[in-house]
């Protein structure tokens, strides 16, 4: 019976898959070819970011790039307890929260006439759109232009936000599941518009370790042993294999580039994840709490250093 029923979910399933497989790549080839630029105004009540006073320079920004539930500007996994606590942790830092990292058109789903039909009647489709989007992103025909796509909608709201090119100002790209696979594609177009000094911090991150990372100062990879979906994205992937030795990801694995924090025992999702509010430590800190120092302590001590030499650089 139980045969059976796999069986079903397997047919049912497959013409969605196809279906899914195609419009994710309809929004890039509209990019490619001109016909559409990303979208880079926010809605009146959303800011280009959050944070540190915007009359001030900040001791950096930061760029939050959800996992595959990202669906509008404004939604998050946690209903942005994550963000928020990074903010009430560290407000010396400017956080942009409002990246849409599976579209590039930076344009979200909520809002869509067909999407918000289909997240009434059909919801999984909006999350199998997502998880399609991040196969387009690792695919190697496509990703090139994915990585040019949405690095450019970051470099956009980075300046709609107040950073200015060339400053020295660090960029933190703070990622998320599937979020680490255009964070990490992301770097070459940032580097290249920005020449920003930049850092990566994964949470449980599924990538295909092929991006290139020569112009990313250090990537920070917070996992746990719990985490089953970083491992069948580790297991998926050959350029994450150590015997993949010439693949971008271990090239920075042998340059010392990868620093592992362990977050055990926390999951990738549910009431046990990274991020959740309730689960607790032996010392009595929610695994939200826990990972918000990691990631603020992480942030402070790279800024600090590179704070350090704009301030000697200059005189």
């Amino acid at each position: 019976m139980s045969e059976l029923l796999l069986l079903v979910v397997l047919l049912a399933l497959g013409p969605v898959l196809v279906a899914e497989g195609l419009l994710a790549r309809y929004e890039l080839m509209l990019y490619t070819i001109g016909r559409r630029g990303p979208v880079a105004t926010l809605p009146p009540e959303v800011p280009y970011a959050r944070g540190a006073d915007p009359r001030r320079p900040p001791d950096a920004y930061v760029v939050y790039l959800d996992g595959i539930g990202k669906r509008r500007f404004t939604d998050t996994r946690d209903g942005g307890q994550f963000v928020k606590a990074v903010i009430a942790g560290a407000p010396e830092l400017r956080v942009l929260g409002q990246i849409q990292p599976y579209s590039p058109l930076a344009d979200p789903l909520v809002g869509r006439p067909v999407w918000d039909w289909l997240r009434r009647h059909v919801g999984i489709m909006l999350f199998l759109h997502n998880v399609m989007q991040t196969f387009v992103a690792a695919d190697r025909r496509y990703r090139p232009l994915y990585n040019r796509a949405v690095g450019a909608q970051i470099a956009d709201q980075l300046r709609l936000a107040g950073y200015e090119p060339a400053s020295g100002m660090p960029v933190v790209l703070l990622c998320y599941s599937g979020g680490a696979q255009v964070a990490t594609g992301a770097v070459e177009e940032l580097f290249t518009q920005l020449c920003a000094p930049l850092w990566l911090i994964t949470l449980g991150g599924f990538h295909n370790g092929a991006n290139d990372l020569t112009h990313a100062l250090h990537l920070y990879r917070l996992t746990s042993t719990k985490d089953w979906i970083e491992r069948v994205g580790i297991g998926l992937f050959p350029q994450r294999w150590r015997l993949w030795r010439r693949s971008a990801w271990n090239r920075a694995l042998d340059a010392g580039k990868i620093t592992v924090h362990s977050l055990d025992p926390a999951a990738h999702i549910g009431p046990q994840s990274y991020i959740s509010p309730t689960a607790r430590l032996a010392d009595g800190r929610s695994y939200l709490d826990r990972t918000t120092e990691t990631v603020i302590e992480i942030i402070r001590r790279n800024c600090t250093t590179t704070m350090l030499g704009r301030r000697e650089s200059n005189g």
